[in-house]
């Protein structure tokens, strides 16, 4: 099933600005929050995907991808565990919490969450992909190696020998310090982080002897990769949870994806378009001829006109690159070269002399050549 268009779910226009995209979040996640809506499936899809939108339209990166690639940019194509897609309910109050200040009762409970407990989450890890056009033409899947962290499998992650805890006696379990101030103004009640426990409302009671209390480990991982057919250049990707795992059970971080493209030895690529540069001789241009060429998969057989001009564009329709969007296909356009052999011998230039007196060899001195990106951007436009 495709998503639906971010800037539709908040109901907003291309141009919101930062605190329209934050407002019209706000209000439609206390609309469709699981605390005002109990066991309603409907109401919790819609809270989700308000929060997918957001996660992506508040980050500054993220947005500018998604509006030059839409869904592929962020990963969320084809469903494949890119991008903000398949967010739980962990995420979304452990990310956003604090967008909703004092609704729900001074704090973003998510039903039976612990409004003040902080939740920890692991690093992104960034790598980067070399495709070939073969690669990028048809999609691919990737296996790479990741040194990273990982959740220790001695104590589940949690860092505690025997998963034992005491609650942190600083904060009585809550993971924050509230304090109440006397102002002129009356009072004033504000609540930090405990820093003895660092907001997670508990303290490891013995530590676990393979991560020393930490709750990750350093693991070398094998991570499969679809990547969508169209990517470009320097796109990024993302898979949301394949980055560094959290201490102590936080929430894993994103591995992005940056796409590096491998130079193709004949084909050049413009955009969706590939172009091939096509050198043939005076011969053949004249009299016309039949050539193969190179395409992303195999090879086409073309034919040359008789009396073909040197700048001549030949147009291959849909044998240049998928849209990342799935908007259709480019095209492979072959720009024709005639060349001019530089040593001839005395045989070849006698018939080349006997040619130029010839009136079907003498050039039209009043025929305009169009300049090559001239001819290129009646394709391109």
């Amino acid at each position: 099933m495709s998503k639906r268009d971010y800037y539709e779910v908040l109901g907003l226009a291309k141009n919101a600005s930062d605190e329209e995209i934050k407002k019209s979040y706000r209000k439609l996640a206390i609309k469709y929050h699981p605390d005002k809506n109990p066991d309603d499936k409907s109401a919790e899809d819609k809270f989700k995907e308000a929060a997918e939108a957001y996660e992506i339209l508040s980050n500054p990166e993220k947005r500018q991808r998604y509006n030059q690639f839409g869904h592929a940019g962020v990963g969320g194509a084809s469903g494949g565990g890119f991008g903000g897609g398949g967010m739980n309910m962990d995420d979304i109050f452990s990310q956003f919490g604090d967008i909703f200040g004092g609704a729900f009762g001074g704090g973003f409970s998510g039903g039976g969450r612990s409004s003040g407990r902080r939740v920890t989450r692991g690093t992104n890890l960034r790598v980067k992909v070399k495709l070939t056009l073969k690669d990028i033409a048809n999609g691919v899947e990737k296996k790479i190696k990741v040194n990273k962290h990982v959740s220790c499998k001695t104590c589940s992650g949690s860092g505690a020998k025997n998963g034992q805890f005491d609650t942190c006696k600083s904060c009585n379990g809550t993971g924050a310090i509230t304090r109440v101030q006397q102002t002129i103004l009356g009072a004033m009640q504000t609540q930090t982080t405990c820093g003895t426990c660092s907001g997670e409302g508990r303290i490891v009671k013995d530590k676990c002897n393979t991560c020393h209390g930490d709750g990750i480990v350093r693991e070398e991982e094998v991570i499969s990769i679809n990547i969508p057919a169209g990517v470009a250049e320097g796109m990024q990707l993302s898979m949301q949870g394949k980055g560094n795992a959290a201490p102590r059970g936080g929430i894993n971080g994103d591995l992005l994806i940056v796409i590096e493209e491998e130079e193709h030895p004949y084909l050049k690529r413009e955009g969706n378009h590939l172009i091939y540069y096509l050198n043939i001789g005076f011969p053949d241009a004249a009299i016309g001829t039949s050539v193969e060429i190179p395409t992303v998969d195999t090879k086409a057989k073309i034919k040359i006109e008789p009396g073909t001009q040197s700048g001549k564009v030949l147009r291959l329709k849909g044998k240049g690159l998928p849209d990342v969007n799935s908007y259709g296909r480019g095209d492979l356009l072959v720009e024709i070269s005639i060349y001019t052999p530089t040593h001839l011998s005395v045989d070849e230039k006698k018939i080349l002399e006997d040619l130029k007196a010839s009136k079907n060899f003498e050039p039209n001195p009043n025929k305009k050549e169009k300049g090559f990106f001239d001819r290129m951007k009646e394709y391109f436009d």
